[in-house]
């Protein structure tokens, strides 16, 4: 069941409202800048933002969480939708939901568990500074020659001020009163004053207007053939990459947050649908915003009333309420976002660069510059490649052997530490073939042997011994190994008693 009568006894139901319209304030701006970014109209983006947002909020496996057009996503689109058109952005986000549903059906989204908390550390920071840098593209204004240049003298005095007046609520209020959301409360004060005062800043509305109706059902106008499926396919691919990722980054840590546990492979397909959908409806896709889903979870959203109401306060502005919402001052939200990227950052990362091991403060650096610098997807891959190699280096050098010749003159090797392609070369050199008696056995009942690599190990050592008229068994292997090693034709004997019952490679 997608909604329980039960879970929703203990909703407050104003503060999921006010949440969701809070959100709902901050997706605009976001998303009309994600579709000028990815150079289609800002409607595009403010449709994603609506669909996407919705149906992840109804079918989505993380209460509370936020999803819309994203940054992101909107970088890889941009050299697609100059190329071939906008039609083609349209039918790569219905492909690119069909791989998501296909993920999460395949229950790979339980792969998201393979991120060591490290990379997660960087991610996070480097996506909050991500978010702060890109506010500062709010202090410069165009030139009179189309240049670009920096706000001076009393324009930017105006900017700052609101800005800084919008993070002052934002943090002190809630010690005053918690009946409505602190950024709700700044967005409404500082609106207030500009409109009052008509003082002279950039507002919503100069971004573009976000007027619009109903989004229209529509095939996307390309041709249905092969070569079409060459151009999408890749960008589709690599959009359905980022999206996940970062959606199930994301709903990681608004799992530490609220202390409770979303479900990966749910929000997979919700995701997938949410894009399949919009795509049929004019919009870019999108995928999970930690932005918004901060904003939504520090402001007491945790059920998916939060969400759904966000994606109709989304629309009712698009439809009704343009000419209100325009007139919102880019300093406010500025200043929410700033917040927000304080928020996210890990602040205490710092704290315990100190006390863990060199590798994982390496990991943290790297993906935050990784994130900054390039984008999420490929920091996350080089952060978990960098971690599973320093994972494997580690494991390779903890192999070893204990040695002794009982009173029969047969020399025992008493392997410790996990046999596996970066440890062969460790575990061959523990070995003296000439030097030892002529029956050796290897006990295998402290160590695991883990891959083919392995296996292939273990035959070229029976070989070493069978070149000098020695005998050689092993011990404690899984059933796995032998009917390996016996496929693989060696001459190995191995001892069956007392073996245990597990496999080569165990997995879910």
């Amino acid at each position: 069941m997608i909604f329980d009568i039960k879970k929703f006894e203990n909703i407050n139901v104003k503060t999921e409202v006010l949440s969701g319209l809070t959100v709902a304030l901050a997706l605009v701006p976001e998303a009309v800048a994600f579709a000028l970014i990815a150079n289609v109209a800002p409607l595009v983006g403010l449709y994603a933002a609506f669909i996407v947002c919705l149906i992840t909020s109804v079918f989505g496996g993380r209460p509370g969480m936020i999803s819309g057009a994203t940054g992101a996503l909107a970088v890889v689109m941009v050299a697609l939708v100059n190329k071939h058109g906008v039609d083609y952005l349209f039918a790569t986000v219905v492909l690119m939901g069909i791989i998501q549903v296909a993920v999460g059906l395949l229950k790979l989204g339980k792969f998201i568990r393979l991120v060591p908390q490290p990379v997660i550390y960087g991610f996070v920071n480097g996506l909050a500074i991500v978010i702060g840098s890109a506010q500062f593209a709010q202090f410069k204004t165009t030139t009179p020659d189309g240049g670009v240049e920096w706000l001076s003298s009393t324009p930017l005095g105006i900017m700052l001020s609101l800005v800084v007046l919008t993070m002052v609520i934002i943090k002190f209020l809630p010690r005053l009163t918690k009946a409505i959301p602190s950024s709700l409360a700044a967005l409404l004060v500082v609106s207030g004053i500009v409109i009052f005062f008509k003082l002279d800043t950039r507002t919503v509305g100069d971004l573009a207007s976000i007027k619009g109706g109903l989004p229209d059902f529509s095939i996307p106008n390309v041709p249905f053939n092969f070569e079409t499926l060459k151009i999408i396919f890749p960008y589709s691919l690599i959009l359905a990459g980022i999206g996940l990722i970062e959606s199930l980054l994301t709903l990681t840590l608004v799992d530490e947050i609220t202390e409770t546990r979303g479900k990966g492979n749910k929000e997979c397909v919700a995701q997938g649908v949410a894009n399949i959908t919009t795509g049929f409806f004019g919009g870019m896709g999108g995928c999970a915003m930690i932005g918004q889903s901060i904003i939504n979870v520090s402001s007491g959203g945790r059920s998916r009333l939060s969400g759904i109401v966000a994606a109709l306060s989304l629309l009712s502005f698009i439809l009704f309420g343009s000419e209100y919402i325009e007139r919102v001052p880019m300093g406010a939200l500025v200043g929410l976002m700033f917040m927000v990227s304080i928020g996210t950052f890990e602040w205490g990362s710092f704290r315990i660069m100190n006390k863990i091991p060199k590798s994982d403060a390496i990991i943290i650096v790297a993906v935050t510059v990784l994130t900054v610098v390039f984008d999420l997807a490929i920091a996350v891959a080089i952060g978990v490649v960098i971690a599973a190699l320093v994972f494997a280096w580690d494991n390779a050098l903890r192999i070893r052997a204990r040695k002794y010749v009982d009173d029969l003159g047969v020399k025992h090797y008493e392997i410790f530490g996990p046999l596996f392609f970066g440890s062969i070369a460790t575990f061959q050199e523990k070995f003296e073939p000439s030097e030892d008696p002529l029956e050796v056995i290897v006990d295998f009942k402290e160590s695991r042997v883990v891959d083919h690599s392995a296996i292939e190990a273990l035959n070229q050592l029976t070989e070493r011994y069978s070149k000098v008229g020695k005998k050689i068994r092993l011990k404690h292997l899984s059933h796995d190994c032998i009917k390996l090693l016996g496929k693989a034709g060696t001459m190995v004997e191995v001892n069956m008693y007392e073996d245990p019952e597990y496999t080569v490679v165990a997995g879910e």
